[in-house]
């Protein structure tokens, strides 16, 4: 049933119309006033209702209300002007839309509605790719992708210089790679002149960047693939191989050198100190044989005939021992001789070690034995001559 069916007694007007008569909604101004009465008496005031010829009546704020609100709103813009800048970040200040400053990491206050704080990251390094076909100076065309590393510099100039400064920064790397590319040739940019062309492209770039004060600082530089086009990539490949072996040959050859030089150096000492200790005794060696016929020269000049046959019975002797003798009587007694050959053969062996053990290192050298006194060699020297009178 609806409110104000007829016959209905709990006629309740859902706008607030007792009497059921006026069915309109509320007046808004009632509503306003009534509104505005509340506020009134919340803060210390006197309550109002407004005529039928529209006068208003009542009083307004207190100074308390007054007040307490300008303290509420000051608190607010106090807070609203708060600002945390990151260890990697710089603030950026603008003042009523004009470059200010720049604030340090921390938490800072800017009063709010007239100061804009703007954070850049300082620290972080990104990156970009620029890539394209490219002309050589040779007139060859050559597929480059090389990735540029930057990082903001100065907040400043990155926000305010240019529009779009990573926009300006990819053209001026595409501009500064083609100029390189174009005054270098095709081998020098696929093989042996690729760090030349990397390191001519950054100053470029570099130079671009400082005209138009991007605020951009360029970290590094790196080729992500240079390569011929598809139909002469199988023939540059192979000369990529061919300079990859010739370096690796030359870095053996290099290592084999260094290798042989210090035992080449060792040789040629061990050579030199040889031959040093051969001067030595050689020149020791004839000193003492100069010292030994000055100490028989007296002997001789005292006795030729003795020593002579002195001087022959010892070389003699020192010629047969080492050689194997076998003496026979030449008139023959008519009984069969046996001669032990075997063991005359093991002797001369055995004394052919020996004497390769005893002998110096140059063969050849013969060096006549030592007289060990001049009384020793004159009494042996008479004996033999009277042994050798009495012989004859």
């Amino acid at each position: 049933m609806a409110w104000n069916e007829p016959g209905n007694s709990n006629n309740k007007d859902p706008w607030g119309n007792k009497g059921g008569k006026d069915q309109g909604p509320p007046d808004l101004d009632e509503i306003y006033n009534d509104t505005m009465n509340k506020i009134r008496k919340a803060f210390g005031g006197k309550g109002g209702n407004n005529n039928s010829s529209g006068n208003k009546s009542g009083g307004g704020f207190s100074s308390a209300g007054l007040i307490l609100v300008a303290v509420i709103l000051l608190l607010v813009w106090a807070y609203l002007g708060l600002s945390t800048i990151k260890e990697a970040e710089r603030g950026v200040v603008l003042r009523f839309g004009q470059f200010h400053s720049i604030i340090d990491p921390g938490l800072q206050w800017q009063p709010a509605f007239i100061d804009e704080v703007t954070a850049v990251n300082v620290e972080s390094i990104s990156s970009l790719t620029s890539s394209g076909k490219m002309l050589t100076k040779d007139e060859n065309v050559v597929l480059v992708e090389m990735e540029v590393q930057y990082r903001i510099e100065n907040p400043r100039n990155f926000l305010f210089s240019v529009t779009e400064p990573i926009y300006s920064l990819r053209q001026a790397t595409d501009s500064a790679l083609r100029y390189v590319v174009g005054h270098s040739t095709m081998d020098n940019v696929l093989t042996t002149g690729r760090e030349e062309v990397r390191q001519a492209t950054w100053r470029q770039l570099e130079e671009t960047i400082e005209k138009y004060h991007l605020g951009l600082q360029v970290v590094d530089m790196n080729f992500l693939a240079v390569r011929p086009p598809e139909q002469v990539k199988p023939a540059f490949d192979d000369a990529i191989a061919a300079q990859e072996d010739e370096n690796r040959y030359i870095q053996e050859a290099q290592a084999y050198a260094k290798a042989r030089e210090p035992e080449a150096r060792g040789i040629v000492r061990r050579m030199e100190e040889e031959a040093k200790a051969y001067s030595s005794r050689v020149v020791l060696e004839a000193r003492g044989e100069v010292a030994r016929f000055e100490k028989l020269l007296p002997e001789y000049e005292a006795a030729p005939q003795v020593t002579r046959e002195r001087l022959y019975i010892d070389t003699m002797e020192e010629v047969y021992s080492n050689t194997t003798k076998v003496l026979l009587d030449s008139e023959g007694s008519g009984n069969m001789i046996y001669l032990p050959l075997d063991k005359i053969m093991d002797k001369q062996r055995q004394a052919g070690v020996k004497t390769d053990k005893n002998a110096p290192p140059e063969s050849g050298q013969y060096s006549p034995p030592v007289n060990q006194s001049s009384g020793s060699s004159r009494g042996s020297g008479i004996r033999d001559s009277n042994r050798f009178s009495g012989g004859r």
